[in-house]
């Protein structure tokens, strides 16, 4: 039976493309002043195990992203990639303790016609964070996302986890977030009045954090028109 969800989900994934996948980051999460480390970047659905090809058929439309590092004061460095079979690679080595975070943005997307799935006709707007951790103290994450959704950790401690969800830097009320791991396990929670949600890690292993936005606003991209900006964020936690 299990066999049997998985292959119809991967059918509607295929047909779909795009729109049923999210961009993530994968990263170390305990960095060392100066050792140089990892940076990648995926597209796909990490809890049903597809990671989409570099040179495939979905991963080309969202290629054009910019990956960022941030230090707690807002100082930025921009990441250069390279492509692999399926991730993109940049590396960051670290100069001081405190937390890092990593952020990649693309907000060039082509227009989507979905009417034939009743979603409608939309422009996509991908966003994803993570952090790195130098040291002991724990801060918070940088929001750093003024047109679209973003996920800031404002954890205190390692025993749970606490993020606000913000949309153009405004905390984003009762709006549905989904916690991913792999083999179809999935949680959904909803943010409070002020944007935040907690939650336990109950398992050692990697977390995809998704929470969506659509911003009911008409435009025009590329000479194309939309009837809306569907608003994608995720936060890693490995």
């Amino acid at each position: 039976m299990k066999k049997t969800i998985l292959t119809i989900a991967l059918i509607i994934f295929t047909t779909t493309q795009s729109f049923a996948h999210y961009l993530w980051i994968e990263t170390d999460p305990n960095g060392q002043i100066g050792t140089e480390q990892n940076i990648k970047v995926f597209f796909g659905e990490y809890t049903y195990g597809v990671i989409e090809k570099v040179e495939g058929e979905a991963f080309p439309n969202v290629k054009d992203f910019t990956l960022w590092v941030v230090d707690e004061k807002g100082n930025k460095v921009k990441l250069e990639t390279t492509a692999f079979e399926d991730h993109y690679l940049a590396k960051f080595t670290p100069s001081a303790n405190g937390t890092y975070t990593v952020v990649l943005n693309n907000d060039h997307i082509d227009v989507i016609d979905y009417t034939k799935y009743d979603f409608g006709i939309f422009k996509t707007h991908y966003h994803s964070v993570t952090k790195i951790q130098v040291g002991n103290a724990i801060n918070k994450t940088i929001a750093l996302n003024e047109k679209g959704i973003t996920v800031k950790d404002i954890s205190t401690n390692k025993d749970e986890i606490k993020l606000q969800v913000l949309f153009k830097n405004k905390p984003l009320a009762k709006n549905e977030l989904k916690v991913f791991v792999a083999d179809l396990w999935s949680k959904t929670l909803e943010t409070d009045d002020n944007g935040i949600v907690s939650f336990k890690l109950p398992w050692k292993t990697k977390y995809i954090v998704e929470t969506t936005f659509s911003e009911k606003v008409p435009g025009v991209y590329k000479g194309d028109k939309y009837e809306f900006i569907w608003h994608c964020v995720t936060y890693s936690i490995i």
